[in-house]
């Protein structure tokens, strides 16, 4: 095969600017790798991307969440060979193009995949997986005792930081709506707070760690959480500056996280799934030619885990 499916956009704007097209098929250089695309998740910053440029520049294939069989590997490569089903998030924020038939990356972006998953499970992980990792794990260090407020505990992200926290012994507190609550507790959540109900900041107090992985203002809201020396962590970082302010004088920390790719941190997150304290929820699974549907579902605001998108 000398060419591909892939979906691109050519102009910045809303999910109908996603079509597809024919894209030769890339060739491993020196320690890359060639993985055929099972499924490719789809995140936030897809739709952030697609619409407001910022990591990509149109012409472009979106895409960073991968789930694949290794075609070819390049000079160098010992991790893997032509076969093997790995997982990653390759080149974050650069371009890899996961919406299409395949993609080249270096080999160490990619582990291999956990048994436990099939391939929609395993594309829903690496950059939700990663980012909750870094954000709890390797920057608020999260470890027994620690009580840790996630805001959006069902979302893409949210779902995924409820279990990591739990798994390292801390108390979770999770933010979530009403019809949500039965599910964000099957993560380990110990405490659930109605968001349309009450106000967060009036009924969580004391926490060693507050994740906002919504934006706007929800971080400097949850400055008053936090007890003196711990952290406020946000992934989106258009709030830091107004994060920043809240917590000046507070003795509250902040940090902002853009996840990287990470075999290390992958590599601990298949632990996790191996031995049954991490899963994916895949709230929508769709075919590729499908993606701006996905954007579409993506935008509403009202997913509960993951969108991804299967490749033939």
């Amino acid at each position: 095969m000398s060419t591909m499916r892939a979906i691109s956009q050519d102009r910045l704007g809303g999910p109908d600017v996603l079509h597809e097209v024919a894209r030769p098929v890339p060739e491993p250089g020196p320690t890359e790798v060639l993985v055929r695309v099972h499924a490719a998740g789809v995140n936030p910053v897809d739709a952030k991307t697609r619409a407001n440029g910022g990591f990509l520049t149109p012409p472009c294939v979106l895409g960073w969440d991968v789930s694949g069989v290794v075609e070819e590997v390049g000079f160098g490569v010992t991790l893997f060979a032509p076969g093997d089903e790995v997982i990653g998030m390759p080149r974050f924020p650069h371009e890899a193009g996961a919406y299409a038939q395949y993609v080249v990356a270096p080999s160490r972006h990619f582990v291999h995949k956990p048994a436990a998953l099939d391939h929609p499970h395993g594309a829903a992980l690496p950059l939700v997986g990663l980012t909750a990792w870094q954000s709890l794990v390797e920057t608020a260090d999260v470890r027994p005792g620690r009580r840790v407020l996630v805001h959006a505990g069902a979302g893409g992200v949210g779902h995924v930081a409820v279990q990591i926290a739990k798994a390292r012994g801390a108390h979770v507190i999770a933010t979530a709506g009403a019809a949500k609550h039965d599910f964000v507790r099957s993560l380990g959540a110990d405490e659930v707070v109605d968001y349309t109900a009450v106000d967060f900041a009036d009924v969580v107090r004391d926490v060693d760690v507050a994740f906002d992985t919504v934006g706007e203002d929800i971080g400097a809201r949850s400055v008053p959480t936090v007890k003196p020396g711990g952290i406020v962590v946000t992934i989106l970082g258009r709030s830091r500056d107004t994060l920043d302010a809240a917590a000046a004088g507070t003795g509250v920390r902040t940090a902002a996280v853009l996840c990287e790719p990470d075999r290390h941190g992958l590599l601990a997150l298949a632990d996790l799934v191996e031995r049954g304290a991490l899963r994916t929820e895949l709230d929508t699974v769709l075919p590729l030619e499908q993606a701006a549907k996905a954007h579409e579902l993506l935008e509403t605001g009202r997913t509960r885990g993951k969108i991804v998108l299967t490749v033939d």
